[in-house]
């Protein structure tokens, strides 16, 4: 495994060795030394999968108790996904960094806790798959709204043609107004 780290030093890009022949591929997607040894000594104890049709944009999704690191793989189509640094004492508070993931590239990504996290659908659809390092927590659940000018994520272009959003989606708070992690 090829562990990278983006302009977010603690967000890494994962890239697995694949092994493939005539008869498909095999790729460990995760190894608890290498992870370890590259830095992330989590414990994992939720996996989840969710699904979603070409335009649906999630997120910026975090809890404020309960902080959840995330190991996000995609296992169908593409998705453009993006982690913002929530916490306060980081150098790189409020910024942002996203990249496409995707069943062709099989790239991961490692957000660690702290972070918020968010991903817009480019294919068709896309099936989504990612590791938890706490549970989820439906009251400690908190959106910032996915367009923040303070942000300032620079989303693919078919954003502004096709956008799905849920509704607790669309209802998110400013990043000024989000509470955030010292």
């Amino acid at each position: 495994m090829k562990f990278t780290p983006t302009r977010l030093a603690d967000v890494l890009l994962i890239e697995p060795r694949v092994f493939g022949d005539e008869r498909g591929f095999f790729m460990e997607t995760f190894q608890q030394e290498r992870f370890k040894n590259a830095g992330i000594d989590q414990k994992f104890v939720q996996d989840n999968q969710s699904r979603s049709i070409r335009g649906t944009l999630r997120g910026l999704h975090y809890q404020i108790r309960h902080t959840q690191g995330k190991l996000v793989r995609v296992v169908s189509g593409e998705i453009f996904d993006v982690a913002v640094d929530l916490r306060r004492s980081s150098p790189t508070f409020g910024k942002w960094v996203g990249c496409n993931l995707s069943a062709e590239n099989k790239h991961m990504l490692w957000i660690p806790p702290g972070f918020g996290h968010a991903f817009y659908t480019l294919s068709d659809w896309a099936d989504v798959v990612y590791k938890a390092t706490d549970f989820y927590s439906q009251p400690d659940e908190r959106t910032i709204i996915w367009n923040d000018p303070e942000i300032g994520i620079q989303w693919p272009e078919q954003v502004q043609q096709t956008l799905i959003l849920s509704e607790k989606d669309a209802r998110g708070v400013s990043f000024l107004q989000a509470e955030v992690f010292l």
